[in-house]
């Protein structure tokens, strides 16, 4: 099972933040019967690249998106013949679902001349019959049920799927909402309320659980939720209970949420023989009120610069739990580094498959991590991380190169007067430097040149795992790589 957050931060969670404004007792107790990650990160700072890696493998910057993320209407990312986590579990006879966020793309049927030129721009409202079922969506990469929303929780259009068909026809047109809770305008179902659609894809969460107990497969849940990401929308017993703000409120209203899936698996007798990985999809949103937190003596980012969209730590280092009864040790702690495009090739390892080589080009397996077995050298030669914009590091052991003079995203510094007259490039050594504030570019120009080839070698041979070369998506070189040639 995989329970994927939308917007939390690395200190979010009171596990990892000894200074944390409030508490998250579920998300900690899951850490307390099993493994807690603190190198752990999300391939990309924002939410449709790092989904694409996790039911993938294989990093986010090789398919067609090169930057930004996808609209509510936007057409399937995932190629068709590409292999996804849920199909390789299907091959081993496992029942899978989706609840949540997809943000995927899916093909909705458009009507007559109803497609916009950009079908990706966020401000995009095709004309849409929502009588027909969607194609190329999570039924056609590997789920067997499967409940949602097409985007983020403040895209349109604010409609269910489930099964690939709309619940139901929208009839009336939401509009802009720009405050704490802030949604786009669109058209919106009648059984779709903003505040209700968390509690609501729990329950659905929470009724494929249930259905499980008489079945004699294993079952998958990707439960992807739509929170705490905008509409920061805590439900009423909730708002005011973090004495932080309303952010603080909703993440507590998520640990809940974690809360009530394992008390499920609990009651039926099925928790000890379910592996959990609790993550986030990137680092918290300045939409949580990074100053109104910091008042509370909450910083969703921790010890980390930046936050979500941001190519700097707070952008993609996120907490990353295992539980797994009886397999793993309880309240074990592990400082390897790891992504979640990781996920292919630890289930495949667990499982005993192969991947072939044109599947799960980036994907490394944990699970030496998990056993606690003795290896002499990282998983991973290295880890490479995107930003909103398309800007790249890489990581390999302690030191980091950003290929990019600011921060790729929404922080300081990211504009051309911020910009100008930095260098080029930035290197940081995060074990001396966790908080990036030292460029050592000038100082160790052979570390620079070392991380630069082995990014280059990434994306040119298609793959970051040993094996045969394999293609990239889209154009051979795009405009965010002309910093090859320097």
């Amino acid at each position: 099972m995989v329970i994927l957050a939308d917007d939390l931060g690395y200190g979010d969670i009171s596990s990892y933040n000894d200074q944390a404004a409030f508490q998250t007792p579920n998300i900690d107790e899951l850490a307390e019967d099993g493994m807690k990650f603190t190198d752990a990160h999300t391939t990309s700072a924002v939410c449709t690249p790092t989904r694409y890696g996790l039911l993938t493998g294989r990093y986010n910057w090789r398919s067609r998106l090169k930057k930004f993320v996808l609209s509510g209407y936007s057409k399937s990312l995932i190629e068709q013949e590409r292999l996804t986590l849920p199909e390789l579990l299907k091959q081993r006879n496992y029942q899978t679902a989706f609840v949540g966020k997809w943000h995927l793309g899916w093909n909705w049927e458009f009507t007559g001349t109803g497609q916009p030129e950009n079908i990706d721009a966020l401000d995009s409202r095709p004309e849409v019959d929502f009588s027909q079922p969607i194609q190329n969506g999570p039924s056609e990469h590997g789920f067997d049920y499967s409940y949602g929303i097409s985007g983020s929780l403040d895209m349109p259009p604010y409609v269910y799927v489930e099964n690939g068909s709309p619940t139901s026809i929208p009839t009336k047109k939401t509009v802009n909402y720009d405050e704490k809770g802030f949604w786009r305008k669109g058209l919106t179902a009648p059984d779709f309320t903003h505040t209700k659609v968390l509690p609501h894809m729990t329950d659905k969460s929470l009724e494929f659980i249930s259905r499980q107990e008489e079945g004699d497969k294993p079952f998958f849940l990707y439960y992807a939720l739509p929170a705490p990401h905008t509409p920061i929308l805590p439900t009423s017993e909730f708002i005011g209970r973090s004495n932080a703000n309303l952010y603080g409120d909703f993440v507590m209203q998520v640990d809940l949420v974690v809360g009530e899936i394992v008390n499920q698996l609990e009651e039926q007798g099925m928790l000890k023989e379910t592996l959990i990985i609790f993550t986030s999809d990137n680092g918290a949103s300045p939409r949580a009120d990074f100053e109104e937190l910091a008042r509370a003596g909450h910083d969703p980012s921790y010890i980390y610069r930046g936050h979500k969209a941001d190519i700097y730590e707070g952008g993609h280092r996120v907490p990353f739990i295992v539980s797994w009864p009886g397999k793993i040790t309880n309240g074990s702690v592990s400082n390897e580094t790891i992504s979640t495009v990781d996920l292919m090739a630890t289930m495949a390892d667990i499982m005993g498959e192969d991947l072939a080589e044109d599947e799960g080009e980036d994907s490394y397996s944990f699970l030496p991590v998990l056993m606690q077995q003795q290896f002499n050298k990282p998983l991973r030669e290295a880890t490479v991380f995107h930003s909103v914009e398309g800007r790249f590091a890489i990581r390999k052991g302690d030191w980091k190169l950003i290929l990019w003079p600011g921060s790729g995203g929404w922080s300081y510094p990211n504009t051309e007067e911020q910009l100008r007259g930095l260098p080029p490039f930035q290197l940081y050594n995060l074990e001396q430097d966790p908080a990036e504030t030292k460029n050592l570019i000038y100082i160790y120009p052979e570390k620079v040149k070392e991380l630069k080839a082995l990014l280059e070698k990434y994306i040119r041979e298609g793959r970051s795992t040993p094996g045969i070369p394999q293609e990239n998506d889209g154009p051979e070189r795009w405009a965010e790589l002309d910093w090859m040639d320097l």
